[in-house]
């Protein structure tokens, strides 16, 4: 899930639950900050268990377009039914599937 998402319709298969009820109930505990706090309690966890160094942090991403990828010659396709390549981000958020990074 953290490396492509998840793929909603996948679950109609599993007879778990239908695909909306699921992604409904995500909608709703995002709202909520479910997500934010179980990353949050984790990492406290973590941190008491092993240490987490704090004095030294890193973050990657990406900011600009890649020196030979050229110019796009179709849009892009949109399978989440959000607007111009919106993304809904864990704490609730929203940010452009373009911008990595931010």
């Amino acid at each position: 899930m953290l490396r492509t998402g998840c793929q909603w319709n996948a679950l109609n298969a599993t007879g778990i639950c239908p695909s909306s009820t699921a992604h409904d109930r995500f909608q709703e505990w995002v709202k909520a900050g479910v997500f934010v706090k179980l990353w949050r309690v984790g990492l406290e966890a973590y941190d008491e268990l092993k240490g987490i160094d704090w004095s030294w942090q890193s973050m990657d991403g990406a900011m600009t377009k890649a020196p030979l990828g050229g110019e796009k010659k179709r849009a892009e396709p949109h399978g989440s039914g959000q607007e111009g390549g919106e993304t809904e981000r864990a704490d609730g958020g929203i940010g452009g599937a373009h911008r990595r990074g931010h």
